[in-house]
């Protein structure tokens, strides 16, 4: 991954894939990382990895806005109670062992691929509309600019505290958020896939630019050689944003789910599979 040509190729695969289930990218980016630099501790692993999620996120953000799929309003709440956990995570990555770090990214993975995969059928019935929701629920009514409707309730205070918690766990494991927070939006609190996909991006722009302007004040950009591999994956990632979301259009909402589960599983797998086995 050394080459400045595989960088950016390896950043557009990542970002297509990254913005095509709303995840930022961070979750493919990591594992590779962790299997190609085991040389790299896991505070730069994570500064890496959150200089692309933030490319990609900025951008996919941009496409997504295009096609008006993103609740700005729940999008800013939830994007503000990411903010302080998100300095906290970046602080605390250089006191992670290698050993923990790999341990429990791998586990992360697993079981959310496995929560994700069983109940992916379920979350078309819990769609709750504005009318039928429980009381103190908010309501929202979104049209995107190809016409379709989507109507949906949930308990805001649930998404503060998951928030709180993914602002803390993304620059931690240098995930970004989107492969804790889409999950979160779609099975607990009950939103549309097309409308949780490009939310989460838009939180995940603002969370991740946050943790990249606390890990360049800590210096650790200052390498020359991370400084490249950030340059060259950012860049590949910004085009394949674009991709990405305008994949997002063409691919049924349950076959992101699937895509989603089924990464992330695979990703956890082998993450474990490098740990135990040497």
């Amino acid at each position: 991954m050394d080459n400045f040509f595989v960088l950016l190729l390896s950043g557009f695969i990542i970002g297509v894939l990254g913005t095509l289930i709303g995840a930022g990218g961070g979750f493919i980016l990591v594992p590779a990382l962790i299997l190609t630099h085991h040389y790299l501790s896991p505070e730069i692993i994570t500064a890496i990895s959150m200089a692309l999620v933030a490319c990609n996120a900025i951008s996919g953000s941009v496409a997504y806005a295009r096609s008006g799929r993103i609740d700005y309003k729940t999008g800013v709440v939830f994007a503000l109670f990411t903010i302080p956990g998100s300095i906290l995570g970046v602080l605390t990555t250089q006191y992670i062992p290698r050993f923990a770090f790999k341990m429990f990214f791998g586990l992360l993975l697993i079981l959310l691929a496995v929560l994700l995969f069983f109940k992916k059928r379920k979350l078309k019935q819990e769609i709750f509309q504005p009318g039928s929701a429980p009381k103190g629920w908010k309501s929202h009514t979104i049209t995107d600019k190809n016409g379709e409707t989507y109507s949906y309730a949930y308990n805001q205070t649930k998404g503060i505290v998951i928030s709180i918690i993914v602002g803390y766990l993304s620059p931690v494991l240098g995930i970004g958020g989107g492969i804790i927070h889409v999950p979160a939006l779609v099975q607990l609190l009950h939103f549309p896939v097309m409308i949780a996909t490009a939310t989460s991006h838009f939180i995940l722009a603002i969370m991740s630019v946050v943790s990249v302007m606390v890990h360049a004040a800590k210096g650790n950009y200052n390498d020359p050689y991370v400084l490249r591999m950030v340059t060259g994956l950012s860049i590949g990632a910004i085009g394949g944003a674009q991709l990405g979301a305008y994949l997002s259009h063409k691919i049924r909402s349950n076959i992101i789910v699937r895509i989603l589960a089924i990464c992330l599983g695979l990703v956890g797998i082998r993450i474990l599979s490098g740990v135990f086995v040497r």
